[in-house]
């Protein structure tokens, strides 16, 4: 999916900051008192906007940047925005170069590399890779890799939301072994059902099932774009919700069991399950469903300790009934609209939080954050109708932008 992003914003615009000091005053007896580990330089392993966006934050903590680039990205503008910029892959295609992560952890090591950011996409949701970062002794900036790959598995995901308490929608308590045990599910629960791959998002390895005669078809459609996408061709299946709102709420954790949730992006205008509206915070959505998709988001990450950002994402039927579908483990492309309404750099937080600050000791306590306004991200999908509608590449040669007032 090519990507522009549009936001419209109604409503002040504060300073997108979160506090620098490592002990705000008004907060030193409530505060757990933390060893704080400074972090002086980041590494992005990741490429494009995402990489330019937490650049973007580290030159404004004073904090130097480190890019990594595949042999066929020499020329991209994330290279030229970073402090230092090394090669990565060397021989390999450009996505197989941002998943190696032998030579990424390698250029970290010898360039005294503290902490490295994964930005959205690649290795951000491998519990493999923040496992090496750890190993060799740099920061991940992200949840610990426990948590990675308890959120990364959507089964065990599944099982702790239940654990917490929080409702989820009707589906196999394990990745399927065959379709035998698909159709079994569909027997006993009625089409639609949906399969979804248990260890990828995105919308990779997901087909919606109306009837019996698409049941194999459809099978073996997702378990091959699961396998190629994720080299896992797991899958589970689900009751299929008709038409559902899609809620995602945002969190922060830190080290010493904090959590807050900073409202919440409706993104239920989709195409081909990929997001293409999102929406801070969600319209004519009823105040006790918030509270509720508030509250549930909270007590999931508390009961697995979550630590920095992750989104917890809820679908919401036509009878107000909402159920956990998963939870992302990082940064999402989407944060920006919360950090609009919300007026905290999430990135900011994402590396005071890895360097050991507490989130009191940043003022993020929940009773602080409020919403301020509401802003629209936009996506523009390219697809070449002649060609079924494959997903193309062009110019974008005019752009309207529409200011909510």
């Amino acid at each position: 999916m090519s990507m522009l992003r549009f936001v419209a914003i109604r409503g002040g615009l504060g300073l997108l900051a979160v506090k620098r000091a490592c002990v705000l005053s008004r907060f030193t007896h409530s505060a757990p008192q933390s060893e704080c580990r400074s972090i002086k330089k980041v590494m992005v392993a990741n490429r494009g906007e995402i990489a330019i966006r937490v650049f973007r934050a580290c030159t404004e903590l004073g904090i130097r940047t480190v890019a990594v680039y595949s042999e066929q990205d020499t020329g991209q503008m994330h290279r030229q925005k970073a402090d230092e910029a090394y090669l990565i892959g060397k021989g390999l295609p450009p996505v197989a170069a941002y998943l190696h992560i032998p030579d990424i952890i390698s250029v970290a090591k010898d360039n005294n590399v503290d902490a490295i950011h994964p930005g959205y996409g690649f290795l951000s949701e491998r519990a493999d890779f923040a496992q090496a970062c750890s190993d060799a002794g740099i920061m991940f900036v992200g949840p610990s890799p426990d948590t990675v790959r308890k959120m990364g598995d959507k089964v065990e995901a599944r099982s702790l939301a239940i654990s917490a308490g929080v409702p989820v929608v009707p589906g196999t308590a394990a990745p399927i072994a065959s379709l035998q045990e698909a159709q079994a599910f569909a027997q006993s629960y009625g089409f639609p059902i949906i399969f979804k791959a248990a260890y990828g998002g995105g919308g990779r390895g997901m087909r919606v099932v109306k009837e019996y005669e698409e049941l194999e078809e459809n099978y073996q459609r997702a378990y091959s774009e699961a396998l190629t996408a994720f080299g896992n061709g797991s899958l589970f299946v689900e009751k299929f919700i008709e038409k559902p709102r899609h809620i995602e709420v945002q969190i922060l954790g830190d080290k010493y069991g904090n959590v807050v949730h900073l409202y919440e992006r409706d993104c239920s205008i989709q195409r081909r399950h990929q997001k293409v509206v999102e929406i801070a915070p969600a319209f004519q959505l009823d105040p006790h469903l918030r509270d509720r998709l508030h509250a549930d988001a909270v007590s999931l990450a508390k009961l697995v300790g979550y630590e920095n950002a992750g989104t917890v994402e809820f679908l919401v039927d036509k009878h107000g009934k909402h159920y956990f579908i998963e939870v992302n483990s990082r940064l999402q492309v989407e944060h920006t609209v919360t950090e609009e309404i919300t007026d905290v750099d999430l990135v900011h937080a994402q590396l005071r939080v890895c360097e050991g600050r507490s989130l009191p000791e940043l003022g993020l306590k929940q009773d602080k954050i409020r919403v301020n306004g509401c802003a629209i991200q936009c996506r523009v999908t390219t697809e070449d109708p002649a060609r079924g509608f494959q997903p193309d590449t062009g110019r974008i040669e005019v752009a309207y932008v529409m200011i909510m007032q």
